[in-house]
C-alpha cells in the first residue's frame, strides 16, 4: 500500500513508524493514562483531514466543546470545520435512562448510542474520533454489554469509509485485551515521571493488522504545535557511506601519535581524569575541521561561552567559526531531553546541516542528565553506526572517576564500541604533576604505541618525545630510569 493510500495521523514522525501513516477505514485504540497526549493526537489526526477537504467529527463524551476548543487554542489551532459531537451533560447519561449497545438485529439502540450514530450516518465523516471509551464502560455497567457495545461499533464502521480512533484510559499493567483484540491497530502513550527535569513521553505501536511497522519505544514531547515523535536511528536506514579522509588537528606531533590524525566516518573516544585535558585535545580537532566543513558541538557538562574562551585563547578561532555558521554548539540542559530527542537533535545537524564532525562532551553527562534513559550501550551504538555510515567523524569524552593511580572507573564501558581510544593520564615527576597521553586503538590504521607528555600551554597544545625514561606513567606514580631530558620544560 502507497503512502498515498494511507491516512496521516498528522504527525511525521508517527506516519513514520506506521510506515506511511493508518489504513484507512479502520478502528484504532489509542490508549494512555490521563496527560499522555491522547486528545492532542486525535486533534492532530483529524486537522490533517480537515486539511486534506475530509468530513472530521469529534465525539465528546467528557469533555465539553469549550474544553477541547481550550485545548486547541493552546497549540494555536482552530477547530473550525471539524463537527463536534457533545455528550457531556446530555439527558441520555441519567441513570434511568442509560441503555446499552446491542447489535441492530437484536434491540433497539440506546438513546445516548443512538444519537452518536445518527450523526455520523448525517454527516458521513471520513475520521472519527471517540473520545473516551471510560465513558462507555460507563455506560454499559458490566463487561459483556461493554463488549457487545464495541462489536456493534465496529460492524457499524465496517462498512462506511471511515477511520476511527477510539481514546481510552489505560494504567500500568492494567490494559484491555479484549478492546485491544477487536481494535485493528493499538498505539500506547506512555508518561514516566522523573526525580528531576522534564517527564518523559514514549510511545509503542503495540499492533497494526496486515502492515509492518516499527517496533519498540520512540519518544515523543508535546509543544505547542501539536506531538512530535522521534523514531530510533534504525528508521533512517543504510546511506552510501562516502570515502574515508584524514582529519589532521594542525598539531604535528598530535597527528603523528595517531598515525596521521583521525578519519573521517569512524567514532573517537578520549578517556582521562577531569582536568586531564580531554576536550582540549578534542578541540584541537574540531577547530581544524571548522575550518573548512561544518561541525556540531554537544555540551552536557562546560558551558558554550567557557568552552569558547578557552579554545579562543588557545588560538583555536572557534568563536570565527561559530560567526561563520560552520559550527553550532547547543548547551544540554540537564533533565529537559529525552534519549529519543537527543539523537533526533544529532540527526538534523547531520542531514540538514551537513556537519562533517560531532562532539559530544561527555558521555558523564549525557547519561546524568537525560532522564529514565534505557540500555545507554545500545542507543550509542546506535548513533555511531547513524553517523559512522553518513562519514561523520565523532569525537567522545569520558570522564574518569580518581585523579592518579590504578583505581580508575568509568561510568559506562563503550571502548569497544569506539574505532579509537586516546587515554590521557596524570603523572607525578620532579616535584610536579604533569600530563601524559596514549593511543590505545585505531582500527582505521596504525598509530604510535608510545606514551608521551603534553602540555596545555597558554597559546598552544604542546606533545614533547615518548617517555621513554619512565616505567609505570599510566599507574599515575612512574617510576625514573633514566635523565630529566624527554620532559617539557
Amino acid at each position: 500500500m502507497t503512502d498515498d493510500a494511507r491516512a496521516s495521523t498528522g504527525i511525521a514522525g508517527l506516519d513514520d513508524l506506521l510506515i506511511g501513516g493508518l489504513t484507512p477505514n479502520w478502528m484504532y485504540l489509542i490508549e494512555g493514562s490521563p496527560g499522555t497526549g491522547k486528545t492532542t493526537l486525535a486533534m492532530q489526526f483529524l486537522l490533517d483531514g480537515r486539511e486534506r477537504g475530509e468530513s472530521t467529527l469529534y465525539v465528546t463524551l467528557s469533555e465539553t466543546a469549550a474544553e477541547l476548543r481550550g485545548v486547541a487554542a493552546s497549540h494555536q489551532w482552530s477547530l473550525d470545520g471539524i463537527e463536534i459531537f457533545q455528550l457531556a451533560g446530555a439527558e441520555g447519561w441519567k441513570a434511568e435512562d442509560q441503555y446499552t449497545l446491542y447489535h441492530p438485529a437484536e434491540v433497539e439502540l440506546g438513546e445516548t448510542i443512538k444519537s452518536v450514530l445518527d450523526v455520523v450516518e448525517r454527516l458521513r465523516p471520513s475520521r472519527v474520533v471517540f473520545d473516551s471509551l471510560s465513558e462507555l464502560k460507563l455506560l454499559a455497567r458490566d463487561p459483556l454489554r461493554y463488549r457487545r457495545q464495541l462489536h456493534a461499533l465496529k460492524e457499524f464502521f465496517a462498512g462506511r469509509d471511515c477511520t476511527v480512533l477510539l481514546l481510552d484510559e489505560h494504567s500500568a499493567g492494567a490494559s484491555d485485551l479484549q478492546l485491544q483484540s477487536l481494535s485493528h491497530g493499538v498505539i500506547l502513550l506512555e508518561l514516566l515521571p522523573v526525580a528531576y527535569g522534564r517527564a518523559r513521553r514514549r510511545l509503542r505501536i503495540v499492533k497494526v493488522r496486515g502492515i509492518a511497522v516499527v517496533e519498540g519505544f520512540h519518544d515523543f514531547v508535546i509543544r505547542r504545535g501539536g506531538i512530535v515523535v522521534f523514531p530510533r536511528l534504525a528508521l533512517s536506514g543504510k546511506a552510501e557511506r562516502p570515502p574515508s579522509e584524514s582529519v589532521r588537528s594542525g598539531v604535528a606531533e598530535l597527528d603523528q601519535l595517531l598515525g596521521g590524525g583521525l578519519t573521517s566516518g569512524t567514532s573517537t573516544l578520549i578517556i582521562g581524569p577531569a582536568g586531564a585535558g580531554k576536550s582540549t585535545v578534542a578541540a584541537q580537532y574540531i577547530s581544524a575541521c571548522g575550518a573548512e566543513s561544518n561541525v556540531a558541538l554537544f555540551l552536557f557538562d562546560e558551558r558554550g561561552d567557557t568552552f569558547l574562551r578557552r579554545c579562543d585563547a588557545m588560538g583555536m578561532r572557534m568563536s570565527e567559526h561559530i560567526a561563520a555558521g560552520r559550527a553550532t554548539i547547543e548547551q544540554i540542559e540537564p533533565g529537559e531531553l529525552s534519549p529519543g530527542e537527543f539523537t533526533h537533535r544529532v540527526r538534523e545537524a547531520v542531514e540538514r546541516r551537513g556537519v562533517r564532525m560531532v562532539f559530544i562532551d561527555s558521555i558523564n553527562g549525557y547519561l546524568n542528565a537525560i532522564p529514565q534513559i534505557d540500555a545507554p550501550p545500545a542507543r550509542m551504538h546506535e548513533l555511531l553506526s547513524f553517523l559512522n555510515e553518513r562519514g561523520v567523524a565523532t569525537i567522545m569524552i569520558v570522564a574518569q572517576h580518581g585523579i592518579v593511580g590504578t583505581a580508575m572507573a568509568t561510568p559506562l564501558d563503550i571502548t569497544y564500541l569506539a574505532d579509537c581510544v586516546i587515554l590521557l593520564r596524570f603523572f607525578e615527576a620532579q616535584g610536579a604533576v604533569r600530563r601524559a597521553i596514549s593511543v590505545i586503538k585505531k582500527r582505521t590504521g596504525g598509530h604510535e604505541s608510545t606514551i608521551r607528555e603534553f602540555r596545555i600551554g597558554p597559546d598552544r597544545l604542546r606533545l614533547g618525545s615518548a617517555l621513554a625514561d619512565f616505567q609505570g606513567v599510566l599507574t599515575g606514580v612512574p617510576s625514573y630510569t633514566g635523565g630529566t631530558g624527554p620532559l617539557l620544560q
